[in-house]
């Protein structure tokens, strides 16, 4: 085996679609993920090992058994509820999980990280759209493990002489366009796949929290960003650690517009034919009117540029996976 990328957590949502590109750009890739959140079927056939960033042994094995190149990590626990119940775990996993990973890839000579970041680790914005120069001041337990990843990584980065890009994603959406892999986690969380999910009928009625912010149709506006875009950025940000790039750098991952929630529903009703039943819902503590992000920086410095910068070219994708696919992987 030749120098390979070594890819945590990519048999998740994001990470699987970040393989499929990663081999599209003819790197060889190796997964490593517990499985506690993705799927197997999502690797389509990918080498993998089974197994935790927690178990030091595990990742002295990995380095050992081959030369790799670089790392792209999304091994993560992400849901922000949870975290507010559960810190612990998340600190664990999110931040304990990242320094072990650093500490192999420094004993193995293994100087090139992409991590998986968050717009969580801006908390309440004071500006939109958003830009990497804001100040960092998360309001939840997942959102201080992924700064103190960040933080991590700077020092390591200065001592050790890595290059380290964190890219900061703002709502991951829609599906691979050729229907290989998908969005399904358990439960689901994401707007969209809950959206469609009623408009197929596999769900009485989607929630909207809140019809009375300060926007423009009375919900909440995020930034969604497809999959596939996302995927195609951590292969620049390798690609640019490859050619010799070092120190820490950080690049926000948005498209510069936001949807609301109402907007969602329309396009998932003009791309599906269907109608969507919802129901409005008090807001949700914590949910800010609108999120959304710059992402000039990543353009400029990297080249990036989305190549589905509408929603309905977004919900079409995700649209057409799920009903592909209606029991998501058909796992459990």
């Amino acid at each position: 085996m030749g120098e390979v990328i070594l890819v945590s957590g990519g048999a998740g949502y994001i990470g699987c679609h970040t393989v499929l590109a990663l081999q599209a750009a003819g790197h060889e890739v190796l997964v490593l993920d517990d499985f506690s959140e993705g799927h197997l079927a999502a690797l389509c056939g990918t080498d993998y090992v089974r197994g935790s960033l927690l178990d030091r042994q595990l990742l002295k094995d990995v380095f050992s058994r081959q030369t790799i190149a670089g790392v792209v990590h999304f091994a993560a626990r992400t849901y922000v509820g949870e975290s507010v119940e559960r810190p612990g775990r998340y600190y664990e996993n999110n931040v304990v999980g990242t320094l072990q990973l650093l500490d192999a890839m420094v004993a193995a000579g293994c100087k090139r990280l992409v991590f998986s970041s968050t717009c969580a680790t801006y908390g309440e914005p004071e500006e939109i759209p958003i830009r990497e120069d804001a100040p960092q001041r998360p309001v939840s337990p997942y959102g201080n493990t992924k700064l103190v990843c960040e933080l991590m990584q700077r020092d390591f980065a200065r001592a050790h002489k890595m290059g380290i890009i964190a890219l900061r994603y703002f709502n991951a959406a829609g599906a691979d366009p050729d229907e290989r892999v998908g969005e399904d986690h358990r439960p689901e969380t994401h707007l969209i796949p809950l959206v469609i999910a009623a408009a197929a009928g596999r769900l009485p009625q989607v929630k909207v929290f809140g019809d009375d912010y300060p926007t423009p149709d009375g919900t909440c506006i995020r930034d969604y960003v497809h999959v596939s875009d996302l995927a195609d950025a951590h292969v620049l940000a390798l690609q640019r650690l490859l050619g010799g790039e070092q120190g820490f750098h950080a690049y926000n991952l948005g498209n510069n517009t936001g949807t609301s929630v109402r907007e969602v529903i329309a396009a998932v009703e003009r791309v599906s034919g269907k109608k969507v039943p919802f129901v409005v819902a008090p807001r949700r503590p914590g949910d800010p009117p609108r999120l959304v992000g710059s992402p000039d920086l990543i353009m400029r410095e990297l080249g990036w540029q989305p190549r589905f910068a509408d929603i309905d070219s977004i919900v079409r994708t995700a649209w057409q996976w799920h009903s592909a696919h209606p029991d998501g992987y058909g796992d459990s």
